[in-house]
């Protein structure tokens, strides 16, 4: 059986500080036919632009019913890949042979026209991907039902908050019935009941036979939807292979071996983390703990403008990608959803890890506005926490197994010879 998806030899270049403008055809044809002239007349001699690939030669395939998901760090050229895979831009080389309609859903806004309505929009993608109208009415109960925002149906999506812009691009996306669906983080945005709603949807529509391709930063999602992964760093293929095998490779390779990293600026962005750092109890920077002592996770960040509703949050997951436990600066300070003013920040967290099992862990830490926009969010560092040999391996010293390690009291109620 041929794959539903080919990807031969795939390469995409973009010029550095290309505009993001597109103007109409009489214009693009003016400018192109111009510029030669433009540059006698001012005796400019012709000099390259600078260039960068977003993603270099990577071939896979996909067959169909697949769900793949597609693992990487910041930059590695996953949304790249998904924009190609979804006709948003072509390829400066390579080939992609797709057997299917393809539904994408790929950052808030994809897909919709503004000044529409949300049932205007429902028709419109239906109209897309090359649905008759009978079949979109047929189906159009269903996305209105799943995406919750009935009351706000004929009012043109422009007006929409970010969650409910998303609510309503993944009910169509998802019930559309494209072969092949494509899904980008934008899931992140949305309360956790929707997520959860929606990582439940993915999976029925896996199960019907389609096809889904599925980019996240969160290895839970991927572990449990994902049949398989594949891996992309600096817009080049590592590996293509089992879900649990490509998490445990990304793992491993995505977080810094060193107690502290500092990040590029970029000043496009509304507020940044800009440098993480790991300490113990007298503020040196390591990486190595004993089994309950607990490392402080040292984030700097700026902010750019004045932003309400804000939160600082730090993960901590385990090296194969399971999630322990995340906590915010505003957990114990709520004042701090109010408006903050721009400047640049330092802030600390202890992180309690008294009851972890001895292991790697991972830290990752983000910036943004709860269940409406994550505005910058980083993989970091990771530390080990190693046996302090009274307690946490068992008495042949293999590792327990486990996520905690529990010292919990045992009572025996009787005592004596019996007979066995």
């Amino acid at each position: 059986m041929k794959p539903i998806i080919s990807i031969q030899g795939v390469s995409k270049r973009y010029s550095i500080g290309e505009k993001a403008f597109y103007g109409s055809l009489r214009e693009e044809v003016m400018d192109a036919l111009s510029s030669p002239l433009r540059r006698v007349l001012k005796g400019e001699a012709r000099r390259e632009e600078p260039t960068v690939w977003a993603i270099k030669d990577v071939s896979f395939d996909v067959n169909e019913g697949d769900i793949v998901g597609i693992v990487g760090r910041n930059g590695a050229g996953k949304s790249t890949l998904l924009k190609i895979l979804s006709r948003i831009t072509e390829p400066t080389e390579g080939r992609i042979t797709m057997r299917g309609r393809i539904a994408s859903l790929l950052e808030v806004g994809t897909g919709f026209h503004p000044e529409l309505t949300g049932r205007e929009n429902i028709f419109l993608n239906g109209a897309l991907l090359g649905m008759t109208a009978k079949e979109i009415k047929a189906k159009f109960d269903e996305i209105v039902a799943f995406s919750e925002i009935e009351k706000f149906l004929d009012t043109p999506v422009k007006r929409y908050s970010s969650g409910m812009y998303v609510r309503l691009a993944f009910a169509v996306a998802a019930h559309l019935e494209p072969e092949i669906l494509v899904i980008d983080e934008v899931l992140a945005v949305g309360d956790a009941v929707f997520q959860k709603k929606c990582l439940g949807k993915m999976g029925e529509v896996a199960k019907g036979g389609r096809t889904v391709l599925f980019v996240s930063h969160n290895m839970g999602a991927v572990r449990q939807l994902c049949t398989k992964a594949v891996l992309l760093a600096s817009g080049k293929l590592v590996e293509t292979g089992t879900t649990d095998g490509i998490i445990q490779l990304y793992m491993a390779s995505a977080y810094r071996n060193a107690a502290s990293i500092k990040f590029e600026t970029h000043e496009g962005k509304r507020a940044q983390i800009t440098g993480v750092r790991l300490l113990d109890k007298d503020e040196n920077e390591k990486t190595d703990f004993t089994s309950g002592e607990d490392p402080i996770v040292e984030i700097s960040f700026v902010i750019r403008e004045r932003l309400s509703g804000l939160h600082v949050a730090c993960i901590l997951t385990t090296f194969d990608g399971v999630h322990v436990f995340s906590t915010a600066d505003t957990d114990t300070d709520s004042g701090l959803f109010n408006e903050r003013l721009p400047g640049a920040y330092c802030v600390q967290v202890k992180l309690p890890t008294n009851s972890l099992n001895v292991g790697q862990y991972t830290i990752s830490v983000g910036i943004g506005i709860p269940g409406v926009e994550s505005i910058d969010r980083n993989d970091t560092v990771s530390f080990t926490l190693h046996d302090t040999g009274d307690f946490g391996t068992m008495k042949e010293g293999a590792r327990r197994k486990g996520l905690l390690l529990m010292q919990i009291p045992w009572k025996y109620v009787a005592i004596g010879d019996k007979d066995v």
